[in-house]
């Protein structure tokens, strides 16, 4: 049976004039070893003919020491090289088996999309990037920033100035100390948040007025997270203005925001953010408040209000080590409350809001004291107020289907007091979170409850 190319079976001749390798075939063995494995046919052509090669072992020789250059990590362990007897003719069948240290990625490209590839039918595609950071997490178990830095050209001068300033050696071993370098000897997504080529940033904006209608200045923040930390920290500082009140004859200043807070909510923006998000933290400075905006919500199993009575795991445990070291941070757990303790007198507290995938800090403005803020403090705390009703109504339908094995559309409506459209979205949306399960029976649809949490 004349044998066709699939998801596991490739045909490559060699070319019929110089006798070398084509260039693909590393492309092809780097799919399958990042795939489901498959078998590389030497001295076949694309449509199945079987043409042979003359100098079997000089073929052998070639596609072991092409692998062997072009490929990392090391494919070598996970392919065998033989011969066999096809209508009478010499070929050479190379299988390779799914690699335990994916991504395999093409040594002259790296670990771009441009050099990562998969198998998908009978052709070998690009992963993206996405895609690629999935696959180091999955084949290491381990978390982002312990993972391998898809970029090994890194340097970190503002790190070097930062340890020096503070007295501290730096140099390979300490960075096997920090955990910027893996057993593997290579960068980790640490250290790539640490170098100059961190591809995350910071975007600032001033706003004339309570919305964002009208821009009084933006900037975007790049580089090493500390270079990120300090040049945003320079640029809230600028606009957080000084007023002057009498209490009597003595004079009083107060700046628009207290500074430590304005610190403490730029240090849990960097440090607790979700890295697999590949967007920008957004910082928005209002004539009433500054938000904070950052991707990645609480750490999965915690809570608001555990976070409020001190509780502490951080996303990013490594990184949140190396600011401890330099002293950018007192110690774990006590920003949140420290920007509370801020304002004792104010009137009104920071607002903390949580969203899958987002986490938001609200510091008022307490020289815009007046009507105006109180109306934006009300304001947001209403919205914070109903998603936590929110949360509360899809609870008691939970729980109801727990109690009850189901719960129906009708049922749903009862019980929250919703229209039967609303109902039928907090199904659906409890049915995405995973909470619910829905099952259809002819006509008749019911939802019933998941494990969860």
């Amino acid at each position: 049976m004349k044998r066709i190319e699939s998801v596991d079976t490739e045909f490559k001749e060699l070319d019929r004039i110089t006798g070398k390798l084509p260039e693909s075939i590393s492309k092809e063995v780097c799919a399958f070893a990042n795939t489901e494995g498959g078998e590389v046919y030497i001295g076949v052509r694309d449509d199945g003919t079987i043409i042979g090669v003359t100098d079997l072992d000089d073929v052998m020789t070639k596609v072991s020491n092409t692998l062997h250059d072009t490929i990392l990590p090391d494919i070598i362990p996970f392919i065998q090289i033989r011969e066999e007897e096809e209508e009478g003719k010499t070929i050479v069948k190379v299988t390779v088996s799914v690699g335990t240290e994916r991504p395999y990625y093409l040594r002259k490209k790296g670990l771009v999309p441009e050099g990562v590839y998969l198998r998908r039918g009978a052709a070998s595609i690009p992963v993206n990037e996405a895609g690629i950071r999935s696959m180091i997490m999955e084949t290491s178990g381990k978390s982002f920033e312990e993972s391998r830095s898809m970029n090994q050209e890194l340097t970190f001068e503002t790190l070097e100035a930062e340890m020096e300033k503070r007295h501290l050696e730096f140099g390979f071993m300490q960075m096997k100390t920090l955990k910027m370098v893996g057993g593997d000897g290579l960068y980790t997504n640490l250290a790539l948040l640490l170098s100059e080529q961190c591809p995350y940033t910071i975007k600032a904006a001033i706003f004339q007025g309570c919305d964002n209608a009208v821009f009084r200045e933006r900037k975007e923040f790049g580089g090493s997270v500390l270079k990120q930390l300090k040049d945003a920290h320079q640029f809230l500082d600028f606009y957080n203005k000084t007023r002057a009140a009498f209490l009597g004859l003595e004079r009083v200043d107060q700046r628009d925001y207290p500074e430590e807070a304005i610190r403490e909510a730029l240090l849990n923006s960097i440090i607790h953010r979700d890295y697999l998000f590949s967007g920008s933290t957004i910082i928005n400075m209002f004539d009433e408040h500054v938000e904070f905006n950052s991707l990645g919500g609480l750490v999965s199993g915690l809570s608001m209000d555990a976070i409020m009575m001190g509780v502490s795991q951080s996303r990013n445990p490594n990184l949140a080590a190396v600011f401890y070291r330099l002293k950018l941070v007192e110690s774990y757990g006590t920003g949140i409350r420290k920007m509370k303790r801020l304002y004792p007198k104010a009137g009104y507290e920071p607002v903390f809001q949580t969203a899958e995938g987002a986490f938001s800090v609200l510091l008022y403005n307490r020289n815009e004291g007046g009507e105006p803020a109180a109306s934006a403090y009300l304001k947001i705390k209403r919205m914070q107020d109903r998603d936590n009703s929110f949360e509360q109504v899809k609870q008691a339908v939970y729980q109801f289907a727990l109690e009850q094995g189901a719960v129906s559309r009708k049922e749903a409506e009862e019980i929250t007091g919703f229209k039967s459209t609303k109902a039928f979205r907090l199904l659906k949306e409890m049915c995405e979170e995973g909470k619910l399960e829905q099952k259809s029976n002819g006509k008749f649809t019911s939802y019933l409850p998941k494990l969860y949490g």
